[in-house]
């Protein structure tokens, strides 16, 4: 292993190396995923409301329960929902 300046190059180039596959794979990915919002764009689903499943999918579901619940505690409050 060569060392310049107390650092390891074969293993630093390698840490290097390895992060920018993983980088392009990422984009690939984020390209992929572009591409499948702007497929249900185009048969007629509406891309925001598909981000936000999504998202909440994504969460747990006492997390998901507890903003609902604060989302319908505000919208009272400011008098979007009546009842």
């Amino acid at each position: 292993m060569v060392e310049t300046g107390g650092i390891a190059a074969d293993a630093l180039r390698s840490y290097i190396e390895r992060i920018e596959r993983l980088e392009e794979e990422k984009k690939a990915l984020a390209d992929d995923i572009k591409d499948i919002y702007a497929e249900t764009k185009s048969t007629g689903f509406d891309v925001k409301i598909i981000r936000q499943i999504v998202r909440l999918r994504k969460m747990d579901e006492n997390d998901r329960q507890e903003q609902e619940a604060l989302l319908d505690t505000y919208a009272h409050a400011l008098g979007m929902i009546r009842g």
